[in-house]
């Protein structure tokens, strides 16, 4: 609060000090009395109103910074918060459409927040200073209804901007989804139809963007407008009465400080309307940071954890399973019930669309059934907690489901565990990999486990990549480790050094693979 409460108040001070400047300058050379001293005061005043800009300033951009880094955070927390169905059914371009409006709401927001401020301020102060001056209830009275003005047209802009943003984040997403798909397109696609389309899209976005610029000019005229208003106003009082020199000099100053602060009012607003087009973005994922997540009694389940002394434990039960994706009104598991032990060695094998993957994104946590109870290691989701349930089970995604991070090596093998390493850490991942074929690759590699991989790094192979989505979940040492179609893209040679490598680490294990 004290961050937000000293930029208002160095700024109020700095337009204090320079109106009782101006006042102190205008006095002296309206009365006349233009001597040494006078002058010494007025400039004795602007020079205190420069370090009380700079550290409203300052003050300003210390709250922006901490706001943003705080809204970050927020987003970052409510997108581990979403499930897998929210994500799955948005593209990449719609993602990365978010992450741009993200930025876009931290500096239109915050910036145009401040600016609101300051033209609430100097409007304030135009109003005081215009009913003082020459015709002062009338001028005053013209700027209130001059700034109802300013919002309708405002609101016509925003109106404007929302159409030209929504085709904006449709063009940027089907650009991004054609990058993606680039190279099917290349393969697939036949050469005429590269460009299906585009004209007309195009043609669209160019009229929303001439729509837009007209909105614009219009509201770029505005603080002009007053001041043409207000000098003819000015000018019918002039020749209504005899106003003092004083009076006018007055309102011409209410006159200007009224036009700075249609300035700021108009740049404010354009800011805040953008903010509130960029927020409907981003909402969805800033409020899924407060949905609540089953932390469970981490405690007890610690003490109820699987002993290595007892006689083939249950490692996890389902009972009666029920699950339906909710663009289906087909259930794609019912009444699905199983049992696994500890030491168990378990192949699913079911045609594509049976469920199998569903099950284990179901085993695993990922995602919650309709209907039916689960249990791991005795306990349910509610006892053992989110997070100390995906400690239990780990899964090696299918191939498209998986990434490799543009990182190390290692934080790839490694990211399921407690980063930074340490030494033994090391030593177990390159282990696991020579288990699982991986050796050649690392002799190759010039930096080993550090190597960056990725799309801006070494490039990896299918069965490569394969095998590091294995080591990454066998190296997290859970108790029932689930390797979804793993071994599709290996050859019989190295399929059996993987299962070997997986059926000697996994303490429990699950295999699922096509008939």
């Amino acid at each position: 609060m004290r961050d937000l409460i000293a930029p208002i108040a160095l700024h109020a001070a700095h337009y204090a000090v320079l109106l009782v400047a101006w006042w102190v300058l205008g006095r002296g050379a309206l009365n006349g009395q233009m001597d040494t001293g006078w002058l010494a005061a007025w400039a004795l005043l602007l020079l205190t109103a420069v370090p009380l800009h700079l550290f409203a300033v300052r003050a300003q951009g210390r709250f922006t910074v901490g706001a943003g880094a705080l809204l970050k955070r927020r987003l970052l927390h409510g997108t581990l918060r979403l499930n897998s169905e929210e994500i799955r059914h948005q593209g990449i371009g719609h993602w990365l459409g978010r992450v741009i409006e993200s930025s876009a709401i931290e500096s239109l927001a915050l910036n145009g927040g401040f600016q609101a401020l300051v033209a609430m301020i100097e409007l304030a102060l135009a109003m005081w200073v215009l009913g003082a001056g020459s015709a002062g209830f009338q001028l005053a009275m013209l700027l209130v209804g001059y700034v109802g003005l300013t919002l309708i047209v405002v609101w016509r802009y925003y109106r404007r901007r929302f159409e030209w943003t929504e085709m904006r984040m449709t063009m940027a997403g089907d650009l991004i989804e054609r990058m993606v798909g680039h190279r099917t397109r290349l393969a697939q696609e036949p050469p005429e139809r590269w460009h299906d389309g585009e004209d007309q899209v195009i043609e669209r976005y160019l009229a929303r963007s001439l729509k837009l610029d007209r909105a614009d000019l219009w509201q770029s005229l505005l603080p002009r407008g007053w001041l043409a208003l207000g000098l003819c106003g000015l000018a019918l009082s002039f020749v209504a009465g005899s106003p003092t020199s004083a009076a006018m000099a007055v309102a011409i100053g209410g006159l200007l400080l009224g036009f700075r602060g249609l300035q700021h009012l108009v740049a404010s607003l354009s800011s805040l309307l953008g903010a509130s087009i960029a927020w409907s973005e981003i909402r969805d994922v800033f409020n899924a940071a407060a949905r609540p997540q089953t932390h469970g009694l981490p405690e007890f389940a610690a003490r109820h954890r699987l002993q290595p002394a007892m006689a083939a434990p249950v490692v996890i039960e389902a009972h009666d399973l029920t699950f339906r994706y909710r663009e289906r009104a087909r259930a794609v598991l019912r009444g699905c019930t199983l049992q696994i032990r500890a030491g168990d060695r378990v192949l699913l094998e079911a045609s594509s669309g049976g469920g199998k993957s569903t099950l284990a994104s179901l085993l695993t946590g990922l995602r919650e059934p309709e209907s039916g109870l689960m249990l791991a290691g005795g306990l349910d989701r509610r006892t053992i907690g989110a997070q100390g349930w995906r400690r239990r089970v780990v899964s090696a995604p299918q191939f498209h489901e998986n990434h490799v991070m543009t990182a190390t090596f290692a934080f790839n093998l490694l990211m399921g565990r407690s980063w930074p390493p340490s030494p033994d850490d090391f030593r177990e991942a390159e282990e696991v990999c020579r288990s699982l074929g991986l050796g050649d690759l690392l002799d190759k590699m010039p930096s080993g486990l550090l190597q960056m991989v990725g799309e801006t790094g070494w490039q990896l192979s299918h069965g490569e990549r394969s095998r590091l989505y294995m080591a990454r979940a066998l190296l997290q040492g859970a108790d029932l480790t689930i390797l979804d179609e793993s071994f599709g893209a290996l050859d019989p040679e190295t399929l059996d050094e993987c299962l070997h490598c997986a059926m000697m680490r996994a303490p429990t294990l699950m295999v699922i693979a096509h008939p």
